[in-house]
């Protein structure tokens, strides 16, 4: 086989250039990296873009994680500010309670009581940037407002624990009871309505009677125990018949008047009602979601946010399964129910303030703390995830460097050799070539 002078240059030019072009492509890691293409290392490659994608997600979680955490902090100090004030409330319900006081000092310490009030709705309208922290999805909308007026809101009696304990169901069919509804006849007897069966219950039973069946070993309430019953009433549905979901009464002019049916006939009554400032909630009972980890949303621990019924709980007028303006709960239960308390120590009625007004601020101190420790239990579980996903971040980063770092000292050396050879190659070249026609001219 003939072997020309144009053979031998270009199996010497593609060499030069094969060597130049592995020169380049190391010269290229110079930046640190040595995949710039799925070319320079298939499986390399495929493992670099998952390890991104999961740098991606984790870094994702942590900017959630991060925006959650100041969320709650907020909504924290805020809860922590309530409870405080719920705290100061129960003091003066107890200084109200003293028979000592006169009417003056009875208005005083009420005035105290509603500047409580107006503070912790203050407090529960916070906002972090434009954004209502107590508004639930609708975080544009200042939740909380207090009426500039009075307005005619039922009467009611929060139960002591003993008396829950009595007016329990025995078939657990029910739900407990904690609040009945307070009513009058024409000559001014006090009774209490059982909102979920209709049977009413004296004053006097309420207050002292039960204590005496308990003493001789009746351990729930059972039937003839009542005075009697409304007619028609069936179940606490019936509730939203005459009042809002804030406890306004609905039809002020007629006084609402029911029938009781009782062992010697029909006896007339009327709700009792008490006018006193409401406070209505403009959010809505939605979860604000920051996903803090691959996988389901948990309602549980991944929602941020408190809603107004988290934080003030229901009372007896937020009828289950009926739907009002606004949602189902009125949000406010506990808040409206401070403010009916203002309004019977305003009246100066100290034998209520040191019974149902002492029941009433421990309930709705007990209900504004489990609302703060449910939020610190959550903002400790972000905290948790986000010390995890800093490990992971770590250590996926660790994993990214591995696959995708040059290795400085051995490309350094590299880069040399292949210069050197290169520079050789056209040294060398310039010796073995055949000459051109102007070589020989010259």
């Amino acid at each position: 086989m003939r072997i020309s002078s144009t053979m031998m240059t270009n199996n010497y030019l593609k060499q030069l250039n094969g060597s130049y072009e592995r020169y380049t492509k190391l010269f290229e890691q110079s930046d640190g990296k040595k995949l710039h293409r799925a070319s320079d290392d298939a499986v390399g490659y495929s493992k670099y873009l998952r390890y991104k994608n999961s740098l991606t997600n984790v870094e994702q979680f942590q900017d959630d994680i991060t925006t959650a955490v100041s969320w709650m902090k907020n909504s924290d100090a805020a809860l922590v500010n309530v409870t405080e004030r719920m705290k100061e409330f129960k003091g003066k319900v107890v200084a109200a309670g003293n028979s000592t006081n006169n009417e003056n000092d009875m208005k005083d310490i009420a005035k105290e009581l509603l500047a409580s009030v107006q503070e912790v709705v203050a407090d529960m309208n916070a906002q972090i940037g434009d954004r209502y922290l107590f508004s639930g999805q609708s975080d544009t909308t200042m939740p909380f407002q207090i009426s500039d007026e009075k307005k005619p809101r039922g009467e009611t009696k929060t139960l002591s624990e003993a008396q829950q304990s009595f007016f329990r169901d025995d078939t657990n069919t029910k739900p407990t009871v904690t609040q009945m509804l307070k009513m009058v006849d024409e000559d001014k007897n006090v009774y209490y309505l059982n909102v979920t069966d209709g049977r009413v219950y004296s004053q006097e039973f309420m207050e002292n009677g039960f204590k005496d069946r308990v003493a001789t070993g009746q351990v729930r309430v059972k039937d003839g125990d009542q005075v009697g019953v409304i007619s028609g009433w069936t179940d606490s549905k019936e509730v939203s018949n005459y009042f809002d979901s804030n406890g306004v009464i609905k039809d002020t002019a007629a006084g609402t008047a029911v029938d009781m049916t009782t062992s010697g006939g029909t006896v007339s009554l009327k709700f009792a009602v008490t006018e006193q400032y409401i406070v209505t909630y403009k959010g809505d009972a939605k979860y604000i979601s920051m996903v803090k980890k691959t996988g389901g949303v948990d309602k549980a621990t991944d929602s941020v946010n408190q809603t107004g019924q988290d934080v003030f709980g229901s009372d007896i007028f937020d009828t289950p399964g009926v739907s009002y303006d606004g949602g189902t709960a009125s949000g406010t239960a506990m808040l409206n129910e401070l403010l009916y308390t203002v309004a019977k120590i305003d009246a100066a009625d100290n034998h209520w303030a040191a019974n149902d007004g002492l029941t009433i601020s421990d309930a709705a101190h007990a209900q504004v703390l489990g609302a703060q420790t449910t939020m610190a239990a959550r903002q400790q579980a972000y905290s948790a995830a986000s010390d995890m996903l800093t490990t992971q971040d770590e250590s996926i980063t660790s994993d990214i460097t591995d696959v995708s770092s040059t290795d400085v000292a051995k490309l350094a050396t590299m880069l040399m050799e292949y210069q050197t050879i290169y520079s050789l190659s056209l040294s060398v070249g310039s010796k073995i070539l055949p000459g051109t026609l102007a070589d020989y001219l010259r």
